[in-house]
């Protein structure tokens, strides 16, 4: 029973915690709830330089917080930041217990914060939906294992493999829902970046629409946008950051301006690039029920494939669904 009183409090914790997703970066978007008799208390991360989600948690439950036990989706910090440690308010304020679901990897913290906790006389129990946080908390957990950004290729296609006619036109391969949720994912990315090439030919502004999350100052929260190359000035994307040289570089360099998820969308010479280089953690292909029915459009990938079948590339099917008339399929790399 208390297991499952456990897994229920650290599921509110998650819910809690996607609420905050898309203003939290660069920290992580993690939840936080207190049970108190039959009381619960949650909350999340604010945006960037705003409280933690225990320090809100805390917030809501006021006194009740003594003698309760916090349930969080990620170990709770014990340096000064933005702000100060997490795990001393959660000291000061009479907590005698915290179930946490996974240690932060951060190196600031990592392990450091429940020995805090526990030096304190609080009871920490560890584990509890590590494996639901673990697919919540990706990017962040990427970056901080691998010092690059979660890299996600986003792609629309006909059915017979096709992103643009032989004019380079590409308006709009698939329908208005398939749209919708490409914008859901820039606004789920840091950083958006495009070939100089697309920049050119088709100018686009990079933004996101529908999703875009309003900060504490009132303006949109917008993903930053690169290009690999130079852009014109008065390109409509910009301002843009400017990258060249190897792809892992650009990736480093974006990981410590906070990037934690990058999302790829094109054009072709980009996205077969960072594909031949095993750069991309996430598939995401749009495929619409439509065909060029030739061999002169343009292709997913530019550039040198597969020799032989012996060589070609197998990931792993993740989701298929369908959005409208278009369906939408995720895959990752077999070896994850």
């Amino acid at each position: 029973m208390a297991d499952r009183r456990d897994a229920d409090y650290m599921g509110r914790a998650i819910n809690a915690a996607d609420a905050s997703r898309l203003i939290t970066p660069p920290n992580p978007w993690v939840g936080a709830a207190i049970a108190s008799g039959t009381a619960v208390f949650t909350g999340a991360t604010s945006q960037y330089g705003g409280p933690h989600a225990e320090v809100n948690a805390l917030a809501e439950a006021g006194d009740d917080a003594r003698g309760a036990t916090m349930y969080t989706t990620l170990e709770p910090c014990c340096h000064h930041g933005q702000t100060g440690p997490c795990t001393d308010a959660i000291i000061q304020a009479g907590i005698t217990r915290v179930v946490i679901a996974l240690t932060d990897p951060d190196p600031l913290v990592a392990g450091k914060g429940i020995e805090r906790l526990r030096e304190a006389g609080i009871e920490v129990d560890v584990g509890v939906g590590a494996a639901r946080v673990e697919r919540q908390l990706r990017p962040y957990l990427h970056h901080r294992r691998t010092g690059r950004p979660l890299v996600v290729l986003k792609l629309a296609a006909t059915l017979d493999g096709f992103t643009a006619a032989p004019d380079r036109s590409s308006k709009w391969i698939t329908g208005p829902e398939a749209r919708s949720d490409s914008h859901r994912l820039r606004a789920e990315s840091d950083a958006i970046l495009v070939g100089a090439g697309t920049i050119r030919a088709d100018d686009p502004a990079l933004t996101v629409r529908d999703f875009a999350p309003i900060g504490i100052d009132g303006d949109e929260i917008q993903p930053l946008r690169v290009v690999l190359g130079s852009a014109p000035d008065d390109a409509r994307a910009q301002p843009l950051i400017e990258l060249s040289g190897e792809l892992d570089d650009a990736l480093v360099d974006l990981a410590g301006r906070g990037v934690l998820q990058l999302m790829v969308e094109g054009g072709a010479h980009v996205a077969g690039a960072f594909h031949r280089e095993g750069l991309i953690d996430r598939y995401v292909i749009y495929l619409a029920p439509a065909l060029f029915g030739g061999d002169d459009a343009r292709p997913l990938f530019s550039g040198p494939g597969a020799p032989t079948m012996g060589d070609i590339w197998r990931g792993e099917i993740v989701d298929v669904r369908q959005l409208g008339a278009d369906v939408r399929i995720e895959m990752r790399p077999r070896s994850e």
